[in-house]
């Protein structure tokens, strides 16, 4: 339902709680959207929360923006509100300025468009001519990021790179999955290097803003400025290159600034969710290119790094959250430090609206829905057979007692999974292998984890499997 009205937010946007309650949908968002998408129509919302929580009332900059949140996000937004906060929420949109205000009403269960195109229509100008934007969160540096055994060598290879620009590792290509840091990592080069160069011209962009700047040079026959502006950086950091895939035009007018970057002694930084060679649609020659510099992977933090991550950032939200609620989440968040981040959310909102102190029990009311589909999703059952699928052996094999290497590999590599995936212990995970000791499961554990450090090959058949696992 809609309706007209011709105020504009004014006053507080909210009480605490119910700020807190949109931060942990905010934040559900960034983990679950494309980073370009979020920055572009979700981080601008200024929401305003009811006192008894039954309404959220979502500002909108303009008219565009207003209807294509609505077309594109808001039965998401919408579910997520209610799924944090428990009971019934209406979401609303409306415009912030004081002209007409069209106000619309969104259920949970209503029809949700398909997300943005690759070159999706944005209301937003360029900076005025003459100023330059460097994209960069100023949050995002070296001293904010966890260190950890997961993105220690890229961190190493960011921090080199950042004090020598120019020099070794031109380009430097890092690789992982979603939500494991890349972001953070590119963001802290950039701030590191203007920290010790004020006068640096050094651009963030995610490779669809890319992509959308060459398809506006097209249009508007301004390649002499899109020239200007990309081949004249100090330091180019791009997001996500794998975007780039099946975009002809995009990969040409990219593989020229990349050379124009290079001849001029700049440097290059750029992230993917795989290794160069497994980028697919992409022309070889532009590969070659990621290539020839360093490559790195940022790996799923391991339990310590997840621990102190948690314990990090509720710091910055201005908790304290025990260490024993700390190792609970980071034992079944698993994946990424999105998800992580995600998760501290909730467990903050659901204390802060329950006026309760945090606990392993409220965080394990907190996150009933995230545990109940761990759960029934990865079982050390369906790691067996996805692992023997993935290694074209039988099922059986997994708990034989046959040796040779074609099959005792994928075994290990199961073992592996299933310490990593689910809550057994290795005694536990031994028995359902065939009754072997823990002793021979903590080998595997050793081995496979020892290897994907070292094995690139390894850890992208790592990746796979811990993918289609996750769902």
């Amino acid at each position: 339902m809609t309706e007209e009205s011709h105020r504009s937010p004014t006053g507080q946007p909210g009480t605490d709680a119910g700020q807190g309650l949109w931060q942990a949908c905010t934040e559900q968002l960034a983990q679950d959207l494309p980073e370009q998408q979020f920055n572009t129509w979700i981080k601008p919302l200024v929401a305003q929360v009811a006192d008894d929580f039954s309404k959220v009332t979502l500002f909108v900059a303009n008219r565009f923006k207003l209807d294509w949140i609505r077309a594109q996000y808001a039965g998401r937004i919408a579910a997520l509100l209610e799924a944090l906060y428990g009971q019934s929420i209406i979401l609303e949109l409306a415009l912030a300025q004081r002209e007409s205000v069209a106000r619309t009403y969104v259920r949970p269960n209503s029809a949700e468009a398909t997300q943005a195109p690759e070159a999706a229509p944005s209301s937003t100008d360029e900076a005025p001519a003459g100023a330059f934007r460097t994209r960069l969160n100023p949050a995002l540096t070296f001293e904010t990021l966890v260190e950890g055994t997961a993105n220690r060598m890229a961190r190493s290879a960011a921090m080199h790179v950042a004090g020598m620009p120019g020099h070794l590792y031109n380009p430097l290509f890092i690789y992982g999955g979603v939500g494991l840091g890349k972001t953070h990592l590119v963001h802290a080069v950039g701030n590191r290097l203007l920290q010790d160069k004020p006068d640096a011209k050094v651009l963030y962009i995610h490779a669809e803003q890319f992509v959308s700047d060459v398809v506006k040079a097209y249009q508007r026959r301004t390649f002499d400025e899109f020239k200007e502006r990309y081949h004249s950086l100090d330091l180019l950091l791009i997001d996500d290159v794998q975007f780039f895939a099946n975009k002809d035009r995009t990969q040409e007018e990219f593989f020229n600034a990349f050379e124009a970057l290079l001849a001029k002694k700049s440097h290059i930084v750029m992230t993917s969710d795989t290794y160069p060679k497994g980028l697919a649609n992409i022309h070889e020659r532009l590969v070659s290119r990621f290539d020839s510099g360093l490559t790195v992977a940022i790996e799923p933090p391991e339990l310590e790094m997840r621990v102190a991550i948690l314990i990090n950032k509720a710091r910055v939200e201005g908790t304290e959250m025990p260490e024993e609620v700390a190792f609970f989440v980071a034992k079944n968040v698993r994946s990424n430090v999105r998800e992580l981040e995600g998760a501290l959310r909730k467990i903050l909102a659901y204390s802060r609206f329950n006026q309760k102190e945090i606990s392993i029990q409220l965080a394990r009311e907190a996150l009933r829905d995230l545990l109940s589909i761990q759960n029934r999703q990865i079982s050390v059952e369906n790691i067996q057979k996805t692992v023997a699928d993935y290694y074209k052996i039988k099922v059986a094999d997994m708990y034989s007692k046959k040796r040779p290497a074609s099959i005792a590999r994928p075994r290990q590599i199961a073992m592996y999974l299933a310490k990593e995936l689910t809550q057994k212990s290795l005694p536990e995970i031994g028995e359902l292998f065939g009754g072997r000791d823990h002793t021979t499961v903590l080998h595997a554990v050793r081995k496979i984890s020892g290897e994907r450090q070292q094995l690139t090959e390894l850890n992208q058949q790592l990746h796979v499997l811990e993918q289609t696992l996750k769902g």
